[in-house]
C-alpha cells in the first residue's frame, strides 16, 4: 500500500515564499513519477508541477513557471515544491500525487494519470 503525505502549508504574505514537502512510502515508490496539483475554492483541480522518478525531468503549469521549483530525492522518496513570489491567486489546497508511471519523457499533467493522492495542505496567500 502506497501512502502519500504532504506538509508545509500555511499563511504567507504576497511576495513571500513557502516550501511544501511530500513523502511517499511503500514498495517501489522510488520509481514513481510525482506531481503537485491544487484546488482553489470554486475552481477545478489545477496542475502545478510534476517530476520524473529520477528527478531529472520536470514540468510546470503556466501560472507557476518561473516562480515554483519542484525537486525529488528518489533516495529518500521525498519531493518538495519551493514556491516563491507567491500571489493571492496561489491560495488553494495543494495535493501531492504519485504515479506508477516513472515519467521517462514528459511528466503527466492530467490528474487521471496519478494513482495515489495525499490529503492536501492549505496554502493561503494574504494580499
Amino acid at each position: 500500500q502506497v501512502q502519500v503525505v504532504e506538509s508545509g502549508g500555511g499563511l504567507v504574505q504576497a511576495g513571500g515564499s513557502l516550501t511544501l514537502s511530500c513523502v511517499a512510502s511503500g514498495r517501489t515508490v522510488s520509481l514513481y513519477g510525482m506531481g503537485w496539483f491544487r484546488t482553489a475554492p470554486g475552481k477545478e483541480r489545477e496542475f502545478v508541477a510534476a517530476v520524473s522518478w529520477s528527478g531529472g525531468i520536470t514540468e510546470y503549469g503556466d501560472s507557476v513557471k518561473g516562480r515554483f521549483t519542484i525537486a525529488k530525492d528518489k533516495a529518500k522518496y521525498t519531493m518538495t515544491l519551493q514556491m516563491n513570489s507567491l500571489k493571492p491567486e496561489d491560495t488553494a489546497v495543494y495535493y501531492c500525487a504519485a504515479s506508477k508511471t516513472p515519467f521517462l519523457t514528459i511528466p503527466a499533467v492530467d490528474p487521471n494519470d496519478y494513482d495515489y493522492w495525499g490529503q492536501g495542505t492549505q496554502v493561503t496567500v494574504a494580499s
